[in-house]
């Protein structure tokens, strides 16, 4: 009878934190170059990420701008029973991102391409939006992100008031002078101002129960391509191009404060 075969120590390299146990010799330092690189390959620029993580919290819905307090029209529109499920929610939401790249977007790129002008813009935006309801919304707006990203970012923003202060402070100049000199790139600038201002409209349209939460991020994404194509076409528009393309949804904002009994400001 032969014996059990004589017993071979095996090298085992020692586990380095998360690589779990290398059996063979020389495993270890290879395993180690390799999350080295990968390591590398994966941390991002420092500056590339504070910009991104900037951009994260402006577009985060608990950034204080009031914006889930005015639904665009879309409360009245409802209770006059114009919008009353998920295709006419879709409709409402396309018309009004017209009217934004056409009415709105050009006071933003204006601002952001000209801040020393960000009063004359803002005055300019308090004449055409001559509708009461989304004139104090645009006001109310417009001071409270100010207000917010003067106090969050000091380091990196001087005051929008510096040189003249603003007589009315609407979102649309506001943004576009806060956020070109936060650094913002001039196209992520409008398509956050798109973001934004959609995701309110679709926030509305659950807070309204027309559609639910799932069904409202499936709208959403399905008008992504929509909100590119419209900001594509009106990036190079100007204060002198201004337009009101969707008169009926001027009209619902207007009798919000009609209504009998309403959940939003606008």
């Amino acid at each position: 009878m032969h014996g059990p075969p004589p017993f071979v120590a095996t090298p085992v390299a020692r586990p380095g934190p998360g690589l779990g146990v290398l059996t063979q010799a020389g495993g270890l330092n290879d395993d180690l170059h390799k999350f080295s690189e990968n390591t590398m390959a994966i941390q991002p620029d420092a500056g590339e990420f504070l910009q991104q993580w900037m951009l994260w919290q402006l577009a985060d819905s608990a950034f204080p701008t009031g914006g889930f307090a005015h639904s665009a029209g879309l409360e009245a529109a409802w209770q006059q029973s114009e919008v009353r499920d998920r295709k006419e929610l879709a409709s409402f939401l396309e018309a009004s991102l017209q009217q934004l790249g056409h009415a709105s977007l050009p006071f933003v790129t204006a601002a952001f391409d000209q801040p020393a002008r960000v009063a004359e813009w803002d005055g300019l935006c308090d004449a055409f939006t001559t509708n009461h309801v989304a004139n104090r919304a645009s006001r109310s707006q417009g001071r409270a992100f100010l207000a917010a990203v003067e106090r969050i970012y000091p380091s990196g923003l001087r005051s929008v008031n510096e040189s003249e202060p603003l007589a009315c402070g609407h979102f649309a100049p506001v943004f576009g002078c806060s956020l070109g000199r936060l650094g913002v790139s001039r196209a992520t600038t409008a398509g956050l101002f798109f973001f934004c201002q959609l995701r309110g409209m679709v926030t509305a349209g659950v807070r309204l129960n027309i559609v639910g939460p799932m069904e409202a991020q499936i709208l959403q994404q399905h008008l992504s391509p929509v909100a590119g194509r419209i900001l594509q076409n009106c990036a190079n528009l100007t204060p002198e191009n201004i337009a009101q393309t969707a008169p009926l949804l001027d009209l619902w904002q207007g009798a919000q404060d009609r209504l009998y009994s309403r959940l939003f400001q606008s």
